[in-house]
């Protein structure tokens, strides 16, 4: 069985307004490990649609914080 994921994901939030995409987002750090496809889509979203600038900033932010995990 073949499963569209961003589709599926996609097409449960894009009605969503800014206080329920936060409190997705908010409810699924940290939660079942199930729902991280559904993150990774959202922040395909965020980098598709991020300048440059701001892609370097996630960049360097994702690498500060991950080096510092032991």
């Amino acid at each position: 069985m073949n499963f569209n994921v961003r589709g599926a994901v996609i097409n449960n939030i894009h009605n969503m307004d800014n206080q329920e995409l936060q409190g997705l987002i908010e409810d699924s750090i940290g939660g079942e490990e199930k729902i991280l496809p559904g993150l990774g889509v959202l922040f395909e979203v965020i980098w598709k649609n991020s300048s440059l600038e701001n892609r370097n900033v996630m960049i360097d932010t994702l690498h500060d914080k991950l080096s510092q995990i032991q």
